[in-house]
């Protein structure tokens, strides 16, 4: 989108995307692609108007303002990294997707790696919002622009007022199943506003669907659909396949998806859940620990029978936080104090008879950065690594996946806590150092060429940036005694009495690695601090006995001597 980048011959303004900034030839050639750009900007009435707040450098002109593209390709060109998880029955796939979508926005700070739109540094570490405006079909009186005219042959008319572009965070709870015990019903965490088709509601609810699934489901149908291939419309049979829900279904991008099995039950496809809000990495090895750590936090949430819902406000506040530049470490995000209901009598406030405003709510929200959502807060959350080491140790993990498992945890412990760098800070890095840049938040030709040659190089394994990576990863031996997948053992607590003894003692392993990571720092510097003074010393050694660099000494400090205590002594010479 900068110049002349798409090559010679290659003209802006085509009949699809009708932008400025790209061509028509950058689009994939499947018609799917061609069709949904050109759909979206003829629902919406316009071309695409992409927004982005631009990163002020020491010399960005000061009226610069926001960076502005107009063409799909700025959004759905970029990449990500999804992660769809199978479950068990209905059931649990509704308590799963509510999980993911508080976990969502907390993993896409982890894996920021966006910094860089239409050639300039944006004020923003991550990609979401790009794309959400890049598929916004909105009709200016969706948007609240105008009051419109009514079109019969568009969702609610055209005219009904929708809060965000089809591309968004989660909108609403849908789990029903768990209604006792320190599970709090879902509708109780809905208090956002939900944009209904009410035909489609009522159809559900009158076929004996819940209403907390079918306000989900009837939400869908607010949009219109924005890609039908002939031979699939009035030729299928809605009783025996469901393209056409799915269709829908799949342009309607959210942070999660609810994702029913197809109608053949011989494709043996279960109910599904996936995660859509992480950023690829550079590495194989990057993108395997936070795969393989989602995976591990929800068998963590469900094995323990754990709650994380906060309201749906927050959720979205959350996703708000999370594009800020550096809001894995800069950030706090909503977060659950409690994820079992506390023991009021093991706290000292209510042994003294004295309200406590951390045990007295079972439902408190509170905010913590990334780093104490990871590795745990005071003494009544434990954090979620932790929890994942002590669900290792449940189910008996073989020790090379165990120590595998560590690794990837200790990249991501160390992403929050700024140890080491998120791909967008690493990205920001590279351009700010790098001689072609002009510190004005405009990356030169040379600069994206060069960048581009180094994530090449990192993700093959061709070179090494500690400062993203830390040490160079190590390939696990291969065993013959672990060479076969071992099924997960489920891990059932009698009581959940004997679950918070376990929380507690990992709260306080979690207390103590926190601990030992700071004394380690305070060691570092001191060791640095040493070194200093080492080098200081001998620069005064050096210039009290300048012999030792083979120079011979001033005359007026030939009777001077240094004993090694630092006591100064002058030879006094007879007449």
């Amino acid at each position: 989108g900068v110049g002349d980048s798409a090559g010679p011959g290659l003209e802006n303004k085509g009949p699809v995307a009708a932008s400025s900034l790209v061509p028509d030839a950058v689009i994939n050639p499947h018609p799917r692609f061609g069709t949904l750009t050109r759909n979206i900007r003829s629902r919406r009435g316009a071309t695409v108007d992409i927004r982005a707040p631009r990163f002020l450098d020491a010399n960005t002109p000061p009226d610069a303002g926001d960076i502005a593209a107009d063409a799909m390709a700025f959004g759905m060109g970029c990449c990500c990294l999804q992660v769809t998880f199978q479950c068990r029955d209905v059931e649990e796939s509704r308590h799963v997707y509510d999980q993911l979508a508080v976990l969502a926005p907390v993993m896409m700070a982890l894996t920021a790696a966006c910094p860089i739109v239409s050639g300039k540094l944006q004020d923003h570490d991550v990609r979401w919002g790009l794309v959400a405006q890049s598929v916004d079909d909105r009709t200016p009186a969706e948007r609240g622009e105008t009051s419109g005219e009514v079109d019969p042959d568009m969702a609610r008319g055209g005219v009904s007022p929708l809060r965000t572009s089809r591309y968004s965070a989660a909108s609403s709870y849908i789990c029903s199943h768990k209604q006792c015990g320190h599970h709090c019903a879902a509708a109780h965490y809905n208090d956002v506003d939900l944009e209904i088709d009410e035909l489609a509601h009522k159809q559900l609810v009158d076929a004996g669907i819940d209403d907390l699934l079918a306000r989900h489901i009837a939400h869908l149908f607010v949009r219109d659909p924005l890609v039908l291939f002939e031979g699939l419309v009035e030729e299928l049979d809605d009783a025996v396949a469901t393209d056409h829900f799915e269709n829908l279904q799949s342009t309607n991008w959210n942070s999660v998806r609810w994702k029913p099995p197809p109608a053949d039950a011989s494709e043996h496809v279960g109910w599904r859940v996936e995660l859509r809000t992480m950023e690829v990495q550079l590495t194989d090895f990057e993108n395997a620990a936070f795969t393989v750590f989602c995976v591990l936090v929800l068998r963590v949430l469900l094995s323990f029978d754990l709650n994380i819902y906060v309201p749906m406000s927050k959720v979205h506040e959350n996703m708000a936080r999370a594009h800020r530049r550096d809001a894995v470490t800069r950030q706090k995000f909503w977060w659950r104090s409690h994820m079992v209901r506390p023991d009021r009598g093991a706290c000292p406030s209510h042994q003294k008879g004295q309200p406590c405003s951390v045990h007295d709510d079972a439902g408190a929200v509170v905010e913590m950065t990334c780093l104490e959502i990871l590795t745990g807060k005071g003494a009544y959350y434990p954090g979620l690594v932790p929890l994942v080491l002590v669900y290792l140790d449940s189910i008996g993990c073989d020790p090379d996946t165990a120590q595998r498992v560590k690794t990837y945890v200790d990249l991501i412990v160390k992403r929050a806590s700024g140890e080491l760098k998120t791909a967008a800070a690493w990205t920001r890095d590279f351009v700010a150092s790098h001689p072609a840049y002009a510190c004005d938040s405009v990356v030169p030709p040379e600069t994206a060429y060069d960048l581009l040659q180094r994530c090449h190089d990192v993700g093959v394994g061709a070179a090494h940036e500690p400062s993203l990576l830390g040490p160079e990863p190590k390939v696990a031996p291969v065993r013959k005694e672990n060479a076969y997948n071992v099924p997960l053992a489920r891990v059932h607590f009698q009581t959940s009495d004997s679950l918070r003894t376990l929380l507690d003692q990992y709260a306080e392993r979690a207390n103590l690695v926190r601990r030992r990571s700071e004394l380690a720092g305070d060691v570092a510097r001191l060791k640095a601090d040493l070194v200093r003074a080492e080098a200081e010393l001998k620069d005064v050694d050096d210039a009290l006995e300048p012999r030792s660099q083979g120079l011979s000494r001033p005359a007026s400090m030939q009777r001077m001597r240094a004993s090694s205590d630092g006591t100064l002594s002058v030879e006094i010479l007879s007449p």
